[in-house]
């Protein structure tokens, strides 16, 4: 997960029906995200051949919406790129997310120090783009009201809807340890996904990175 500071005016235009821009310390942030899907079912039952084991590649903010007494605090996707048009279909028709098909691959590997180096890459406009890491540290659960644990949980989902509505779903994990990073980086054009002026902040600095383990993981019904 690379995670950059971003002017909120940029993301307001993406700003799901009933929520409003979630903040850490004041600040605002997009996240590049490169994961696996592994064992994947349809409504936590049915497993599709040749589905169930795929990449995915998203750029995210992060939004809130008051119920009640009770914050729930939520991911909002700018894009989200997968492999296979199956599932590309089944997300913007149930949940109608910005689900786009390209090659995507990605690339595990230990290091002689015994870190991991960890790469998506995914072609786009006839090229390859990647995302990639190096961890530094062991693995272990974000600090408490850290930038890593304020972006890594987040237990709800957000799709704006064609006609001005929003979609709100839940998302249920433990909380995930992660990784600390010595290094990462992003090389490629994120214009087609984002735009120029949005595109133009995943060419800076991150503000922070690190490798998430993972989980098990259930996406409720809309």
């Amino acid at each position: 997960m690379l995670n950059y500071e971003v002017d909120p005016r940029l993301l307001l235009p993406f700003v799901p029906s009933g929520t409003e821009l979630d903040k850490w310390n004041s600040k605002v942030f997009i996240s590049l995200v490169g994961f696996r899907f592994l064992k994947t079912k349809l409504f936590g039952l049915l497993a599709i051949p040749m589905h169930a084991n795929f990449e995915e590649v998203n750029l995210r903010f992060y939004v809130r919406r008051q119920v009640g007494n009770e914050v729930r605090r939520g991911v909002a996707f700018i894009r989200e790129l997968v492999p296979r048009r199956a599932i590309a279909f089944v997300a913007r028709t149930f949940y109608h997310e910005k689900y786009t098909t390209l090659p995507i691959t990605h690339d595990i590997r230990v290091l002689p120090d015994n870190n991991l180096r960890v790469e998506y890459r995914w072609c786009s406009a006839k090229r390859w783009n990647s995302i990639s890491l190096e961890t530094d540290d062991n693995l272990s659960l974000p600090i408490p009201d850290s930038a890593e644990q304020f972006i890594a949980e987040h237990y709800w989902g957000y799709a704006a809807q064609p006609r001005g509505g929003c979609v709100e779903y839940r998302v249920s994990h433990p909380p995930w340890r992660v990784w600390q990073v010595r290094q990462s980086a992003f090389d490629g054009n994120a214009e087609d996904l984002c735009g120029k002026e949005i595109a133009a902040v995943l060419r800076g600095e991150p503000h922070s990175a690190f490798l998430a383990e993972g989980s098990a993981i259930s996406v409720m019904q809309g």
